[in-house]
């Protein structure tokens, strides 16, 4: 069961997201303060995620998060704010944050986000060797490269994680609804449906000597895509 911290003051609201992420399935630790947040958070890595509220009493999130990441840690890091100014977004993105998410906010929204934001976390830990091969590609997940029959692909952030999602899934189509909360971006930003178009279609245009009749990234009409590679 994957352990969270929730940096949260307002009773109501820790009440109801504790209930509901233990439902989905994980530990919930609260600290209602800064200094609680920090007690409990001198080993980061015992949690799987970070949750912390902006406005505490004594303090912001953003200074949790800052002392987070000055201790090298890479725990994955979302934002509850009562403002999506960009002032406060880009605060947050500067602080070392992954993501944030305006109050009120559904449920199921957060709960997507947890869920990326975990498997992302959870890539270099299930590839001990930091690289995957399928066919005549290879990725490295350490330093972010990817390489068609030996040829570096000079990729773009967005296209390196959606192309890590697709090989990871190889032989297996991948809903568009799955990749847009996958992809959601560092800028703070959805990536909508017309986006994700034109992520694939750039993929492509990198990955397949055809693009016209591709080889490797297939569309799946009506669901999704597919990375099919050898023996795929």
């Amino acid at each position: 069961m994957s352990k969270l911290l929730l940096l949260e003051d307002d009773l109501s609201l820790i009440d109801g997201l504790t209930y509901s992420l233990n439902k989905a399935g994980y530990e919930v630790d609260v600290a209602r303060t800064v200094g609680e947040a920090l007690e409990r958070l001198s080993k980061p890595d015992c949690f799987a995620l970070l949750l912390l509220d902006v406005t505490l009493p004594d303090g912001t999130g953003f200074s949790v998060c800052e002392q987070v990441r000055e201790r090298g840690s890479t725990v994955p890091i979302i934002f509850l704010t009562a403002s999506d100014e960009e002032v406060n977004v880009i605060r947050g993105l500067d602080s070392g944050g992954d993501d944030y998410i305006t109050k009120p906010f559904k449920l199921g929204e957060l709960l997507s986000r947890i869920r990326a934001l975990l498997r992302r976390a959870g890539i270099s830990a299930a590839q001990p060797a930091n690289q995957m091969q399928c066919g005549d590609l290879t990725i490295d997940l350490l330093s972010g490269r990817a390489a068609m029959c030996g040829h570096p692909l000079e990729l773009t952030q967005a296209e390196f994680r959606l192309l890590c999602l697709l090989v990871r899934n190889a032989g297996r189509v991948v809903t568009r609804e799955v990749i847009l909360n996958d992809l959601w971006d560092n800028a703070g930003d959805f990536v909508d449906d017309n986006t994700l178009s034109v992520y694939v279609r750039r993929l492509r245009e990198k990955v397949e000597k055809d693009p016209s009749q591709p080889k490797y990234l297939l569309t799946v009409r009506g669901y999704g895509y597919q990375w099919k590679g050898e023996g795929t």
